[in-house]
C-alpha cells in the first residue's frame, strides 16, 4: 500500500491562514496589511453590532474586507458563547447571525468562530456534542475554538473544534513561525509528510490597546509570499481538504476519480500528481 498525501494548490505541503474576531473598525487597517502582504483572513461578525460604536459598517464591511478578497463568518448575533447557552438561545444566536449576514450581503456564510467561553465552558444543559449536532443542523461548516494553542501544524479532525496554532498574543508565536518555515516537508521521512497549516488568530483592536501593530507587520513580513505555501481564507481550507477527501480511488490506489469541482493534488510515495474535475488518472 502507497503514503498518499494531500497537497494544497499547486501541490504546495503547507499553507497558512488567519481569523480575526468581532467586526472592529481596527479589522479595516488589519485587512490593508494582509493585502499588502497578499494574505487571506476570516473575519468573524456579530451581526447585531455592524455600524454600532467602534464596530464596521456593513459599507466598511463590504468594502474592506468581502471586497479585499476576504471571508466573513459567524460569530453570534450577540457574541455569546454557546456553551453558556440553553441549546435554543445557542441555536438563535447562530441562525439569527447568518440570516442577518447572508441577507446584508447576499453571501453564503458557513463559517464560525465560538464567542467568548466558546465551548471551553458548558452549563444549561448542554454540551460539545449537542452544540456541534446543531452547527451541523444550521449549515455551519467549521467552527473555530481557542485555548490550545500548540505548534503541531496539523490540519483539524474534527472541523467543529478547530484549533488555530496561536493568538498573535503568543510569547511562542515567532518561534512557532521559525519552526514552520523550516520544515522541509517533501525530504522528511515518508510517514511524516503529511500538509500542515499555521493558524494565526486574535482581535485587530489589540494592536491599537496594547500599542502592536509591529507584530502583524513581523508576521507578514516573515511568513507572507513564500513559493511553497498556500495561503487562504478558513472556509477555502476547509472546502479544499472536503474536496481531496471525496477523491475515488480504487481497492489497489492505481486509479483516482475527481468527483468535485475542485482540481486537487496530492502526493504518493514523493510523487506529486494532480487530478481535474471529473478527471479520472492512473497512478504509476
Amino acid at each position: 500500500m502507497k503514503y498518499i498525501f494531500l497537497r494544497f494548490p499547486g501541490g504546495k505541503a503547507k499553507a497558512v491562514t488567519l481569523s480575526y474576531d468581532d467586526g472592529f473598525n481596527a479589522d479595516i487597517r488589519l485587512s490593508n496589511i494582509l493585502n499588502n502582504y497578499e494574505m487571506k483572513c476570516t473575519f468573524n461578525l456579530c451581526s447585531n453590532y455592524i455600524g454600532k460604536g467602534s464596530f464596521l459598517t456593513k459599507e466598511e464591511i463590504q468594502e474592506n474586507l468581502i471586497g479585499k478578497g476576504h471571508e466573513i463568518a459567524i460569530h453570534g448575533a450577540n457574541h455569546r458563547a454557546p456553551g453558556s447557552q440553553k441549546p435554543i438561545a445557542g441555536i438563535r444566536d447562530v441562525l439569527d447571525c447568518r440570516l442577518e449576514l447572508e441577507k446584508t450581503f447576499g453571501l453564503i456564510v458557513r463559517g464560525m468562530a465560538y464567542p467568548d467561553t466558546g465551548i471551553m465552558h458548558f452549563e444549561g444543559n448542554t454540551s460539545y456534542d449537542r452544540i456541534k449536532n446543531y452547527l451541523s443542523d444550521l449549515g455551519i461548516a467549521y467552527a473555530r475554538t481557542i485555548g490550545g494553542d500548540n505548534n503541531s501544524f496539523t490540519l483539524p479532525e474534527d472541523w467543529y473544534a478547530w484549533m488555530p496554532t496561536a493568538s498573535h498574543l503568543n510569547a511562542n508565536l515567532f518561534d512557532y513561525v521559525k519552526e514552520f518555515l523550516d520544515l522541509d516537508i517533501d525530504n522528511m521521512y515518508i510517514s511524516k509528510r503529511y500538509p500542515r497549516l499555521f493558524f494565526l488568530w486574535g482581535h485587530s483592536f489589540e494592536f491599537d490597546r496594547l500599542k502592536k501593530w509591529d507584530v502583524i507587520e513581523k508576521f507578514c513580513s516573515e511568513i507572507a509570499k513564500k513559493e511553497d505555501i498556500w495561503y487562504a481564507t478558513n472556509i477555502e481550507i476547509f472546502d479544499y481538504v472536503n474536496a481531496y477527501n471525496s477523491l475515488i480511488f480504487s481497492a489497489d490506489e492505481s486509479i483516482v476519480y475527481n468527483p468535485t469541482l475542485y482540481t486537487i493534488w496530492f502526493d504518493v510515495d514523493k510523487k506529486l500528481y494532480s487530478v481535474k474535475p471529473g478527471e479520472t488518472i492512473r497512478i504509476e
